[in-house]
């Protein structure tokens, strides 16, 4: 297989513009000419609503779900009958909760009607069940994204999480090659994963969770995948935040709000800012940070997830959540809008947040990193069998020459992953998060807040041409997992390495 040039990939990747189609149920305006962005501005629709919560049964620290159904389905997108896939009917999937501790055991059935095979020769009724962002095992039944279930089979998984700090926010979502992008896109976006904060400090905000999927609809379906999709990443004209078109969330003036982020796109990079607002983070992939860092605006790529506190500290009206263009999306979004109303709350930002995981990640910085093993890893595009552009790292295409990593727990790694095509690509680790040390190229608001904070990261991304380098504990487990493009469609494709934990 050879490495693509950048001519040859451009080449080959040609996409037509932007459809300038207008939504009328959902009051979608879409504009653009003279170079300028495409605004995407639908009109404010209905009261924001979380996402419903899986009922749990507990048994002391053994913690049962219901059964977690993949099948098909009917949900209303922005005033459409859709036919999708989703858990258990239901879209978004319901927000399963937990504590550090607790022992998980859930019922996974796969329920997905016949489907046929994909345009990249991938049986689309053969799934699985991935916990993004958790540090359990990835062996035996916990989350071994290496099993593959057929229709109408059931299996239990069973997740330890004493090895997990509370303050977590993940998601589930399908994990079997070669059929992750488009289940994903058509539905099985999943469900948050939230492991309970482990200190008060954040305890008595309001809190709300957001799950921002798009989507394009052709008549009642998710529009169908086209090899373009699979080279550049397949982006929606509907953006929703749990399922729904710009919805409005109340907050009453001098409130502290809480939102936990959650991008869930399959392509999509989401270039988040509250008109009028500064957005606190406090808390990431791994876990929480040790205090409220201050941002006008942050870049969440797919897979990633944040905690923000926003303070209603300006006139009261309606702001919105936008997510700004970003790289070959040329569009300006408005996700939610944000409500004035009601009492004035005298709420206050904390000054700090214990957090283990801030700690651990500090003790990570102090260590002499030049003793350390060094990983080179290379995110690349490669020609196949046919002329089929397939993705790779260093140079092996995941299923085909399969390349393998292999790592020793209880040691220390420095990552250097290097960007060698023209597109961003947000790089996920299972199992094992990891600190950021440096990125070069790219938003290098994004490379600071990640290298200077106490943050522990799984889904970091590589500008195009860039270098992300970062220091990775391997702890505790020991099994096969991976780590891969989190562009579904790159993963897909190739662009993912198995990672041998021993």
């Amino acid at each position: 297989m050879n490495k693509l040039s950048r001519r040859e990939f451009l080449a080959m990747s040609a996409v037509g513009a932007a459809s300038g189609l207008l939504y009328g149920k959902t009051g979608f305006a879409q504009m653009g000419g003279g170079g300028g962005a495409t605004i995407i501005n639908p009109l404010p629709n209905g009261v924001f609503k979380d996402p419903p919560v899986m009922p749990l049964l507990r048994n002391g620290n053994v913690v049962s779900g219901a059964l977690v159904e993949a099948g098909a389905a009917q949900v209303n997108i922005a005033g459409t009958n859709a036919n999708l896939l989703a858990y258990n009917g239901i879209f978004p999937a319901p927000t399963i909760r937990v504590k550090t501790g607790d022992i998980l055991k859930l019922t996974f059935k796969n329920a997905l009607p016949a489907l046929g095979t994909n345009i990249i020769g991938h049986d689309m009724s053969m799934t699985n069940l991935h916990t993004h962002g958790w540090h359990v095992s990835p062996a035996g039944n916990a989350d071994n994204i290496l099993l593959h279930f057929a229709p109408g089979e059931e299996f239990l998984f069973e997740y330890d999480l004493s090895k997990q700090p509370g303050g977590l926010l993940g998601f589930y979502h399908p994990h079997a090659h070669g059929t992750v992008a488009e289940q994903v896109w058509r539905g099985m976006s999943g469900g948050a994963l939230v492991v309970e904060d482990e200190t008060p400090a954040l305890a008595g905000y309001e809190t709300h969770l957001l799950l921002i999927k798009d989507i394009s609809l052709a008549g009642s379906d998710p529009a169908p995948y086209t090899l373009d999709d699979y080279r550049m990443g397949k982006t929606g004209t509907i953006v929703m935040v749990n399922g729904q078109v710009n919805p409005v969330l109340p907050i009453r003036p001098g409130q502290v709000t809480r939102l936990r982020i959650v991008n869930s796109c399959n392509a999509r990079y989401l270039r988040l800012a509250l008109e009028g607002h500064t957005l606190h983070l406090v808390g990431c992939d791994g876990g929480l940070l040790d205090k409220p860092y201050p941002i006008t605006e942050i870049l969440l790529t797919p897979g990633e997830r944040i905690d923000v506190l926003v303070k209603a500290d300006q006139t009261s009206r309606t702001y919105r959540l936008l997510s700004l263009p970003y790289g070959n999306i040329n569009q300006q979004v408005t996700l939610l809008t944000l409500s004035y109303g009601g009492t004035p709350v005298a709420d206050s930002l904390p000054q700090s947040i214990p957090s283990s995981v801030a700690d651990k990640v500090k003790f990570l910085k102090t260590l002499n990193r030049a003793a350390f093993r060094r990983v080179n890893l290379a995110l690349q595009f490669v020609m196949g069998m046919g002329g089929v552009i397939q993705g790779a790292i260093n140079g092996g295409v995941f299923g085909v020459n399969t390349f393998v990593l292999t790592s020793r727990i209880g040691t220390y790694e420095v990552w250097v992953v290097k960007n060698d095509t023209m597109m961003d690509h947000p790089f996920h680790q299972h199992v094992n998060g990891s600190v950021v040390l440096s990125i070069t190229g790219g938003d290098q608001n994004y490379a600071a807040l990640y290298s200077t904070s106490p943050a522990l990261k799984d889904t970091v991304n590589v500008p195009p041409m860039g270098t992300l380098t970062m220091l990775v504990p391997v702890e505790n487990y020991t099994g096969d997992t991976v780590f891969h493009c989190h562009i579904l469609e790159h993963e897909d494709i190739g662009m993912m390495g198995l990672w041998r934990l021993v």
